[in-house]
């Protein structure tokens, strides 16, 4: 939130007080030494957390190598999502893990008609440490040593190769459960800090290069957000899932269509054809004076801050807003429900959301802040 909006926001009482200090802002903060930072991160995590000293290093080194800022906000933002992912346990356990990777190979054969006795035969091969992948596979609890595991079954089964095309299927991991594909992209683009052991993917599953990712994905982008939560909610959905949610809802006024809150603007699985959220928009082409391709250029930006400088999002908001004779919200959570082998009951993103939020206000909390955002 820029600093006229937060001034704005101010009671009026409230506002009379600081009214100086909303007109111009002081001389800037002096800048914090490591190790003070360090220890408020000591003191901000929950009492449950083991080697503090430990996890506060590596939090702290993840900030200051991505150049966020490490507020007592943004650092319970860190906090909770690590709290919530994998309880400050670097390579998490996952209940059944071994019995839901072999239902994924079963799964994966019969989609390949590949006959259940060639699995098995396959799996019975030593593997690379003598044990056969059967054994191995049965014997894993976190996904670290399953992402191993067929690491080894893709590089020397020809099954392997044909069940995962080369693509280990282990795709998040590490003490925030960051996706191994979003990091590899980022590390493409930015300085890693650490000497990288074997593989990005290998370094997602370390303490260290599971939070530096983990806090680049929920911190390193700007987002104008009010509140923390949607943060949260775009770690789970995706970037600016949040707003492209808000936009979803105002296109839906707009428009008059019935539209998922997905955050998703482009059918991305679609091969290009126009999904539901850029049909609507089209519908609206001649009253919003945008051309289709226009329209398209528009929603391709969806997962950077650019859409909302775009006039398919100005003249949306504008049109819904008129026909709803209010301001509507520029972010809500995703209506979004989430699938995955390791997930047993229903759950969403804004499960997700409001469970990190509750572990935000916590680590506020320990910090005496309150937790407004």
């Amino acid at each position: 939130m820029s600093f006229v909006r937060r001034c704005l926001r101010t009671g009026f009482v409230a506002g009379l007080v600081v009214l100086a200090g909303c007109a111009a802002p002081g001389p800037p903060a002096p800048e914090r030494r490591p190790e003070d930072i360090r220890a408020e991160i000591v003191r901000l995590m929950p009492g449950s957390a083991k080697d503090r000293e430990g996890w506060a290093g590596d939090i702290a080194s993840a900030f200051d190598a991505l150049d966020i800022d490490a507020s007592t906000s943004n650092l319970c933002a860190a906090i909770a999502v690590i709290g919530q992912e994998s309880n400050f346990v670097a390579d998490p356990a996952v209940p059944g893990l071994g019995r839901i990777a072999r239902a994924e190979i079963d799964r994966r054969a019969g989609r390949h008609h590949v006959p259940q006795f060639v699995v098995v035969a396959a799996l019975s091969v030593h593997s690379s440490n003598g044990k056969s992948y059967a054994d191995r596979i049965a014997s894993v609890r976190t996904e670290r040593e399953l992402s191993l595991v067929y690491e080894d079954l893709i590089a020397r089964v020809p099954l392997g190769r044909q069940l995962f095309s080369d693509a280990n299927p282990v795709h998040t991991g590490g003490p925030m459960q960051v996706s191994v594909a979003f990091a590899e992209d980022y590390a493409s683009r930015h300085s890693y800090p650490y000497a990288v052991d074997a593989s990005i993917r290998r370094e997602v599953f370390t303490r260290r290069g599971g939070v530096y990712f983990g806090v680049a994905h929920l911190l390193g982008y700007p987002a104008d957000y009010d509140r923390m939560i949607y943060r949260f909610a775009d770690y789970n959905a995706g970037f600016y899932a949040s707003r492209n949610a808000a936009f979803q809802s105002a296109l839906a006024i707009a428009s008059g269509r019935r539209l998922a809150l997905d955050g998703d603007l482009i059918a991305y699985d679609d091969g290009g054809e126009p999904g539901a959220t850029e049909l609507a928009v089209r519908a609206l082409g001649r009253q919003l004076d945008l051309p289709d391709a226009d329209i398209r250029r528009a929603l391709e930006k969806g997962e950077s801050a650019d859409f909302e400088e775009t006039d398919v999002y100005g003249r949306v908001f504008a049109r819904a807003q008129k026909i709803a004779h209010r301001k509507l919200p520029q972010a809500m959570i995703p209506e979004i429900a989430l699938e995955s082998p390791k997930i047993t009951r229903k759950l969403t993103t804004a499960w997700f959301a409001n469970r990190v939020g509750q572990r935000y206000a916590e680590c506020l909390a320990r910090g005496g802040a309150n937790s407004a955002r």
